[in-house]
């Protein structure tokens, strides 16, 4: 845990339940299960940066059982849409029995299959992506998002600080994670030095960067 579990669960009891039942009955269900969907604190930074930001086309890496899709949709503006990507087919069947509960079918498109080849087949643009998928792919990943992300869009990156494990020395992390280890620092190093993207890291739930584009063609000075 990045923070200490005692601000953790004071800043976790002033969070309000969702109005919607069925939120809750999928939060419920997949923390139960030991589903990765986002951890309330991050569920709460994904509000707030949708009802800020107005997205009208959403991007999300990663689906599960498509609780933060559903959750952004809730936010966006009256149009918005959103388009996931899964390749767990356990997850998938899941994923969208939600959304059919929830009645989103016409707002959220799951597309199934691996990432890295489903982004390279999208010819669109986005105003806001959320990655949370294998943290060890973010960095294989990020030029086609860079490619979909629309100028002035919001690229969120989940799970970033890795337990708090991202700081430590590569010796010090079981050899068998070393490679994600790896990975995951070449991914924070490069969003936070690429001439098209301002970051910020946040150390909220398991480490959170907010990445602004900020053009095609700007140099950071």
């Amino acid at each position: 845990m990045i923070v200490e579990e005692h601000i953790t669960d004071y800043l976790r009891s002033l969070i309000r339940e969702d109005k919607n039942p069925e939120f809750c009955r999928i939060e419920e269900e997949a923390r139960s299960q030991h589903v990765p969907i986002v951890k309330p604190e991050t569920k709460e930074l994904l509000k707030i940066l949708v009802l800020l930001k107005r997205p009208r086309k959403i991007l999300e890496i990663g689906t599960a059982v498509g609780f933060s899709a559903l959750y952004m949709n809730e936010y966006q503006p009256e149009d918005g849409t959103v388009v996931t990507i899964e390749r767990n087919e356990k997850r998938i069947r899941k994923a969208r029995e939600n959304i059919k509960a929830l009645d989103r079918e016409e707002k959220i498109t799951l597309l199934e299959g691996d990432a890295a080849d489903i982004l390279r087949g999208i010819d669109d643009s986005f105003d806001f992506i959320f990655m949370d998928a294998a943290k060890g792919q973010y960095i294989y990943f990020l030029e086609d998002v860079l490619r979909l992300l629309a100028p002035e869009g919001l690229l969120i990156s989940d799970n970033v600080l890795q337990d708090g494990d991202i700081v430590k020395s590569r010796y010090a992390i079981e050899r068998r994670d070393r490679t994600i280890h790896k990975r995951m620092r070449d991914y924070l190093y490069t969003i936070k030095n690429h001439s098209m993207l301002e970051t910020a890291v946040l150390t909220v739930g398991d480490g959170v960067a907010v990445s602004w584009k900020i053009g095609e063609n700007h140099e950071k000075e």
